[in-house]
């Protein structure tokens, strides 16, 4: 009876580690795609206002690419702390923080509005699901947030709500 209860207990311990380690490697971002930055550089969204805007006007500079959207609470919830953020890189043009919303126009534009959003906002729409795909997050989970080097490298990837003093230092290290 005990190595019945013994034996059961392992199996279980095995199957609950497996199940741990599937969960975490399915929601871990992907690698980007190589040339998934320039496909997104090479894309023109409508900011919040409904002008268009060539996104390769931000080629060269470290990027910090947040995919959100208004009915997402965690990424309402970080997008105060991202423009506090772009405020301190602002000083020293150290890099800059990019939204793509994927949502509606005008949700976003009533979005903007209504909060005080110190860096560019621009509509992603559906299509933005399938940039931020590329980009790693084959979860397709939002928030979902990439750090891009000044050369157009995907340094690094985080899907959920932003840890502010990890990405200050993953900033500080490009």
């Amino acid at each position: 009876m005990k190595k019945n209860i013994a034996l059961f207990a392992v199996v279980a311990v095995l199957f609950a580690g497996i199940g741990v380690y599937l969960g975490v490697r399915q929601t871990s971002p992907a690698p980007a795609e190589a040339s998934a930055v320039d496909a997104l550089l090479a894309e023109s969204m409508a900011d919040a206002s409904g002008k268009t805007q060539a996104l390769s006007q931000w080629k060269g500079r470290p990027l910090v690419i947040n995919f959100w959207a208004t009915w997402c609470a965690p990424c309402v919830e970080e997008m105060p702390e991202l423009s506090a953020l772009q405020s301190e890189l602002d000083t020293g043009k150290k890099a800059q923080i990019l939204g793509i919303g994927i949502d509606s126009p005008a949700n976003i534009a009533q979005f903007v509005s209504k909060y005080q959003i110190t860096y560019p906002i621009y509509v992603g729409g559906m299509g933005g699901s399938e940039l931020s795909r590329k980009l790693g997050n084959q979860a397709g989970g939002l928030p979902f947030t990439v750090l891009v080097s000044s050369d157009g490298q995907v340094k690094k990837t985080y899907l959920g709500r932003l840890k502010m003093d990890e990405l200050r230092k993953d900033l500080e290290q490009l």
